[in-house]
């Protein structure tokens, strides 16, 4: 047996590509949401920002074990949130913050007209 040999943390061994959501927990400072694994998909996340299970979401972090990368999603999932929302010309605050947050800010100026 070898020396260095560490266990895989990914799953069953499926190539998969995993979104925590980071959120602000006031006091507590910024950690990442507890995230079911089944649920750390790109279009749960979404679903979920998008419908407000997150308080104050600050970033969006994108990573796939198999493929020995992570990137941070945040200005990704603005982007098609945003993209959604313009379908149904509304967004929430906390929408609008993230996006904000993550985008270049002469877009961002562009979209105050669309809090809800």
């Amino acid at each position: 047996m070898r020396r260095n040999w560490t266990p895989s943390i990914v799953p069953n061994g499926h190539d998969q590509t995993f979104y925590l959501v980071i959120n602000n927990y006031g006091t507590l400072g910024p950690a990442f949401a507890e995230t079911d694994v089944g649920e750390a998909d790109l279009e749960t996340t979404i679903t979920d920002l998008m419908s407000g299970q997150y308080s104050d979401p600050v970033r969006v972090v994108a990573f796939n074990t198999s493929e020995h990368w992570a990137e941070d999603a945040s200005e990704d999932v603005a982007r098609e949130i945003m993209r959604r929302l313009d379908l149904r010309d509304r967004w929430s605050r906390d929408i609008h913050r993230l996006h904000r947050t993550n985008t270049p800010r002469a877009r961002a100026d562009d979209l105050s007209g669309y809090c809800a």
